[in-house]
């Protein structure tokens, strides 16, 4: 078990990868407006931007689903694999929602003996259970069905997360690398267990 599968780091991976996703959708949000790139609209898409935060429905979900804390880094590791298979449909203050809620019930299923079904994951996301059914569905399309994580990507996820935390906590200022403020997520072969960052979307 990496420090990341422990309960008591839950809070703290919780908090970091919200704000992970929160700065992608912002970014990626200003990219549009300041472009005027027309947007692909997919059924992960909402009329307007969801009045619940991106922390509170992640913490929301980590409350309720009761899936193991392994089901959120490979939500993550989704995330980013459906980024990579889909440059067009860039993770947004309109979608990540729905794209959260999708992700960890999809890595719920794959990975614990025992889970909740899209009736209950539809309640706890606030959707209605036709709709986590259609996103479920597009979801894994939208993955090519590459649903298996290897231990090798797994730990070097794990890896890079704690390293990222880690780094977060250092004074502000302290460290300094010249990255910029889009988000990047890991990107690597996974065979291999090299990795490279690769931002999640254009």
């Amino acid at each position: 078990m990496t420090d990341l599968e422990s309960p008591h780091a839950m809070p703290r991976l919780i908090a970091f990868l919200s704000s992970l996703l929160q700065k992608a959708a912002e970014s990626n949000d200003l990219d549009r407006q300041i472009h005027q790139q027309p947007q692909r609209i997919s059924v992960f898409h909402g009329l307007t931007r969801p009045a619940i935060s991106i922390r509170s429905y992640l913490e929301r979900i980590f409350k309720y689903a009761n899936c193991s804390p392994s089901c959120f880094v490979v939500a993550y590791v989704y995330l980013e694999r459906f980024a990579q298979r889909q440059p067009t449909l860039p993770l947004n203050s309109l979608n990540v929602h729905r794209l959260l809620i999708t992700s960890v019930m999809v890595a719920a299923k794959f990975l614990d003996d025992i889970y909740y079904n899209n009736a209950y994951y539809a309640k706890v996301g606030g959707i209605s259970t036709m709709e986590m059914n259609f996103l479920e569905v597009d979801f894994l399309f939208g993955l090519g069905f590459n649903l298996n994580v290897t231990p090798s990507a797994f730990q070097t996820y794990c890896s890079y997360l704690q390293r990222e935390m880690m780094l977060q906590q250092c004074p502000l200022g302290a460290v300094e690398d010249g990255r910029s403020q889009k988000l990047h997520l890991i990107c690597f072969n996974e065979d291999e267990a090299s990795h490279q960052k690769q931002e999640l979307a254009v």
